[in-house]
C-alpha cells in the first residue's frame, strides 16, 4: 500500500475522525446511536454517501465554477441521500422509519460537504474515493461504538433489532445481559450519548498521549546512540 494511502486511512479511521477529532455531525451521532444496529444503519447510509459524492465531485472538480461549487456539492450530495433514502425504504423500511428525519439530514452533515470541499476537489478519483470511504467508516465506528455503550447501560441489551436491518432471520442475534422493567433513560437519550462520547474522546486522547510520549522517548534514545558514537571515535 502507498504511504499516501496509508496516511488517508489513518487519517479517516484515527487521526482525523470526524466524530472524534473534527467534532461534526454530532447531531444525528448523539440522537441515533441509542442501539449498536440504529448506529451501524446510519453509519453505513452516510459511509456510501460520503464515498460517492467524494468520488463524484473529484471526477467533475476541474469543471466546476469556483464560485458555485459549494451549492454543486449540496446538490450532489442531495442526490445520493435521496438514493440511499429510497434504497431503505425499500429494503429496510422498519430501520427507515427508526431512523426518520436523520436520513436525509445526511445532507447536512458537515462532514461530508468539508470532504468534498477540503479534499475530493483537489484530488483525483481513486485517493477521494478512499479518503470518503474512511471517513464514513471512522464515522461509523464511533458511531456503533456509542451504540454498544448505550445499549448495553440502557437496556441491557445488544442486538437489538437486528431484523430491521438484516431480515427476519435476525432476531435470534438480540442478546439479553440484564432484566429490567425500566430502562436506563440518562444512557438511552442525548445527555448519555453526550458522556460517553467524552469518554470515547478521553480515551482516544489518552493513546494519542501515549503513543506520542513513546515516539519523543524513543527519539531521544536514538540522538543519545548517536551522540555516544560520535564521542567513541
Amino acid at each position: 500500500m502507498i504511504p499516501e494511502s496509508q496516511q488517508i486511512i489513518k487519517n479517516g479511521l484515527w487521526s482525523n475522525n470526524p466524530a472524534l477529532v473534527q467534532l461534526l455531525g454530532l447531531c444525528p451521532l448523539l440522537a441515533v446511536s441509542n442501539t449498536f444496529i440504529n448506529g451501524l444503519g446510519l453509519g453505513i447510509a452516510t459511509t456510501m454517501v460520503l464515498a460517492g459524492s467524494n468520488g463524484s465531485v473529484s471526477l467533475i472538480r476541474n469543471f466546476i465554477p469556483k464560485e458555485i461549487r459549494i451549492p454543486i456539492f449540496v446538490m450532489m450530495i442531495a442526490s445520493f441521500v435521496t438514493n440511499i433514502s429510497l434504497l431503505m425504504n425499500a429494503y429496510t423500511y422498519d430501520l427507515f422509519l427508526t431512523l426518520g428525519i436523520f436520513i436525509p439530514l445526511i445532507v447536512t452533515n458537515c462532514a461530508i460537504i468539508g470532504r468534498a470541499e477540503s479534499f475530493a476537489s483537489k484530488n483525483k478519483f481513486l485517493p477521494s474515493l478512499l479518503d470518503g470511504l474512511m471517513q464514513g467508516l471512522g464515522f461509523t465506528a464511533v458511531l456503533c461504538l456509542l451504540g454498544v455503550a448505550r445499549e448495553l447501560v440502557g437496556q441491557g441489551t445488544l442486538f437489538y433489532g437486528a431484523e430491521q436491518l438484516f431480515g427476519e432471520w435476525a432476531k435470534n442475534l438480540t442478546l439479553s445481559f440484564y432484566l429490567t422493567d425500566s430502562k436506563f433513560l440518562f444512557a438511552i437519550l442525548p445527555p448519555g450519548a453526550f458522556v460517553f462520547l467524552g469518554l470515547i474522546i478521553a480515551w482516544k486522547n489518552s493513546i494519542d498521549a501515549k503513543s506520542e510520549k513513546t515516539k519523543k522517548a524513543s527519539k531521544q534514545q536514538s540522538v543519545e546512540q548517536a551522540s555516544e558514537v560520535l564521542l567513541n571515535e
